[in-house]
């Protein structure tokens, strides 16, 4: 049989039986490299006939300009429009490939580029630089062949630019002023598993800060942070990409240095169920200003639209407002009434202006941003990210003397009365849910139910898959239960279930965490606990001023 599939082995090979010996036919059969790409080649659209109806998913700028005409026809003449997506670490250490894909035009050595970071705003200088491509260079599996020119339709790795490239950009020639960046990739995963690490040795910590450095680099999900308490914490998609990342970290990033790592931490997020059940207000330090607002919480889909950035800051105010009439019934002109998103400018959250004829408010509207950015990325309860609220300001009493109503007094307050009207909107906490499909014989289902009722899941879908005895079931499973899931799964149904996880949703905790000894208290006691803070929440009247 081997003989007629022009299969010949070496002599070791012919002593391996079972598995081991069907691996190896198969490989030799049918290694997966040229069989991947044969299919590729045979099924996938080529780049020129795929940029034509792609370049508007891919270009930001007029789909009418030279660089999206060049993109869309793939043109090896045109101007350069190149995307950097990973980075990958190279053999000497510290130095990265910048690996990417060209859409229009040629990389070539020696290239003058302009770098488009993926924080570049079209005309303005932030995250902007100009630089030579040292080589161009392409991967071919485990080993590079270096070339001197790539043009459209390929994919490219340049060295050189490690230095001006975090995680994602765009390239395009020194000239091309006018280029906008093509659309940075989404990633369908949140990093919502936190692990804290630090060194064995005190000495290694110069090395664990260019270990993180370059992890970051290297893996486009990871978000590395330090804490306000000193702490470096990776987050990632979940308990096995976590451990990749860690062990990459040890053994690749820092040459063996020990590290020690926390339990995994899961991030959580927060709410409000209903709207403010009155006008809060605060005053300034100065008790001159005083600020009127209330919270509620976004229709239904809003805040996933955000994420999805179908709806965002940048967006032009007229088209925002039809989308948010038509699809999630705002009064058209409130909608044209949004002062900003937040966290980080494009979190789900806002802050709108529902004043009537107050004076100045212009002059204190960037006070007001700021205190919401602050007091979205770290909510009244524990200090975590605030999801799905809108802060709407009711009313402004400010001084008419410019000197007394200065950011110093209204940040703070602006702080503090979001927390109020979060405190008295009824606020919850949001837990990430994990989807996990798991693939098992009918036999298993049993053990596969008992583990997920354990565990707080719940089956929403289960099929049989079309002439195997295998089933496909679906499940919600609470990011929070979900450590240890696949060894506890495989222990209950003899190896047989193979789980897969990926976030899918946020879900809200049905239980009040302002009261005590509910499952959502007992869980901000810990957070603030692990986070260094007060045990105890601060009360409302911390943050409320009466008249």
């Amino acid at each position: 049989m081997l003989t007629k599939l022009g299969v010949t082995m070496k002599g070791e090979e012919k002593e391996l039986m079972g598995k081991a010996l069907m691996k190896r036919v198969m490989q030799t059969w049918l290694p997966a490299s040229s069989a991947l790409l044969e299919m590729m080649i045979f099924h996938l659209p080529s780049p020129s006939t795929a940029q034509r109806y792609r370049v508007e998913n891919l270009y930001e700028g007029p789909l009418d300009d030279q660089y999206a005409n060049a993109i869309r026809n793939c043109d090896p003449e045109g101007p350069l429009m190149l995307y950097v997506s990973k980075m990958i670490p190279a053999s000497d250490k510290g130095r990265f490939f910048a690996f990417g894909r060209v859409f229009a035009g040629k990389v070539q050595t020696g290239l003058k580029v302009r770098i488009m970071g993926p924080n570049y705003v079209p005309g303005e200088k932030k995250d902007l630089y100009v630089k030579n491509v040292q080589r161009t260079v392409i991967w071919m599996g485990k080993k590079q062949e270096t070339v001197e020119d790539v043009p459209c339709g390929n994919t490219v790795a340049l060295v050189g630019l490690d230095q001006f490239i975090t995680k994602n950009a765009t390239l395009t020639n020194e000239k091309e002023v006018d280029a906008h960046p093509i659309r940075a990739m989404k990633f369908s995963v949140s990093p919502v598993v936190r692990v804290a690490v630090q060194c064995k040795v005190a000495s290694d910590l110069p090395k664990l800060v260019e270990g993180l450095k370059r992890l970051a680099k290297s893996d486009p999900m990871v978000v590395c942070s330090i804490e306000e308490s000193g702490e470096h914490i990776i987050a990632g998609a979940g308990e096995l990409h976590l451990e990749i990342c860690l062990k990459d970290l040890q053994d690749d990033f820092m040459g063996g240095a020990e590290i020690i790592k926390s339990d995994p931490v899961v991030s959580f997020r927060e709410t409000v169920l209903e709207k403010s059940c009155r006008t809060v207000m605060s005053k300034s330090p100065n008790k001159h200003n005083r600020l009127y607002m209330e919270a509620r919480p976004l229709e239904e889909g809003l805040p996933e639209a955000i994420d999805d950035g179908r709806i965002g800051p940048r967006d032009d105010p007229k088209i925002r407002s039809k989308i948010l009439a038509e699809e999630f019934g705002w009064d058209k002109d409130l909608a044209k009434k949004i002062w900003c998103f937040g966290p980080e400018t494009t979190g789900p959250n806002m802050v709108v202006d529902m004043c009537k004829g107050v004076q100045y408010l212009n002059e204190i509207k960037d006070s007001v941003v700021a205190g919401f950015q602050w007091a979205s990325k770290e909510g009244a309860l524990a200090e975590e990210n605030m999801r799905g609220i809108c802060f709407e300001v009711c009313d402004v009493v400010l001084h008419a003397d410019a000197i007394h109503r200065g950011g110093g007094q209204v940040i703070p307050t602006a702080r503090r009365v979001i927390y109020a009207s979060q405190i008295t909107a009824k606020p919850r906490l949001l837990e990430p849910v994990y989807l996990v499909e798991i693939q098992a014989p009918e036999q298993a289902l049993g053990g596969i139910y008992s583990v997920l009722n354990q565990k707080r899941g719940h089956v929403f879908e289960e099929m049989q898959r079309p002439g195997t005895p295998l089933y496909n079931i679906k499940a919600y499973l609470p990011v929070v239960e979900s450590f240890g899931f696949s060894g506890q799964l495989r222990a209950s149904t003899s190896g047989q279930a193979f789980p897969q996880c990926v976030f899918d949703h946020w879900e809200m905790m049905s239980s009040d965490p302002l009261e005590a000894g509910s499952q959502a208290a007992q869980l901000v006691t810990d957070i603030r606990k692990r986070k260094g803070l007060k045990e105890q929440m601060t009360p409302l009247s911390e943050f409320e001023d009466k008249l």
